[in-house]
């Protein structure tokens, strides 16, 4: 038997996510969300090394499809300030902001929606205390969330792989503003937003390959726990998909 597309959706995620998804509010002519989540007054941000600041990397691009592989297992050696604006710019980097809300980035997303707050565990990087950070891309910089000593360790548990996890330089965590997508796309916006996590993390891989740094991607984690850590209500935001990174 053949199942028919609601279906099928039905079965992929919770139903009071679809009940969410019915009529998309760009057909009611609403104002689309905000394309990145504010940041709160008086909060202070780390400026990323700018994008064209950044050194070439001259790659030979069939040989870097070839040996793209999973990392597992990672060196004590901390990446730079520069190699992780490089990865944020390769996997999430703003070129443009539409007039009409939307942005063109450096990855594909349905629509130019790109419904993604990327979120890091540092533990590793040179200059950053270890900590919860947000990439705010539009700015290309970071917002420390959590640094204090063990600000870690609830987040760790919300991974199967948490060994893994401990030992990276850093995690990426790729977190869904569901209304974000589904302003344009209704229903449908569940389908795009698993499909838009995959272009991020395949960029990851690559990007992070020409810096000699590994990448793992990660999706046995506990979906409760985790969004739970971060603040998330599992509804309008969650966390999709994530990546443990570094040398190697």
């Amino acid at each position: 038997m053949i199942m028919t597309e609601d279906e099928l959706m039905e079965t992929f995620l919770q139903e009071s996510l679809l009940e969410k998804c019915q009529d998309t509010k760009k057909a009611q002519q609403l104002p689309p969300p905000p394309l990145e989540k504010p940041v709160p007054p008086g909060t202070s941000v780390f400026r990323l090394p700018e994008p064209d600041l950044l050194p070439d990397q001259q790659i030979n691009f069939l040989e870097l499809i070839e040996v793209r592989a999973s990392v597992r297992q990672y060196s004590a050696k901390d990446i730079t300030l520069k190699d992780l604006s490089y990865l944020l710019w390769c996997t999430q980097g703003v070129k443009m902001a539409l007039p009409k809300g939307g942005t063109m980035r450096t990855v594909p997303s349905a629509g130019a929606r790109h419904a993604f707050e990327t979120y890091l565990l540092i533990q590793r990087v040179e200059g950053l205390k270890p900590g919860l950070y947000r990439f705010l891309a539009l700015g290309h910089a970071l917002m420390p969330i959590a640094v204090e000593d063990g600000a870690l360790e609830e987040l760790y548990v919300g991974f199967k792989a948490d060994r893994m996890v401990r030992e990276s330089a850093v995690t990426f965590i790729w977190a869904a503003d569901f209304p974000r997508m589904t302003y344009m796309f209704g229903k449908r916006a569940c389908r795009y937003i698993y499909l838009d996590a995959g272009h991020v993390c395949q960029n990851l891989y690559l990007a992070a390959h020409t810096l000699g740094i590994g990448t793992c991607a990660v999706g046995a984690f506990d979906d409760n726990n985790l969004n739970a850590a971060l603040g998330f209500d599992g509804k309008n935001d969650f966390v999709v998909y994530c990546a443990t990174t570094g040398k190697f």
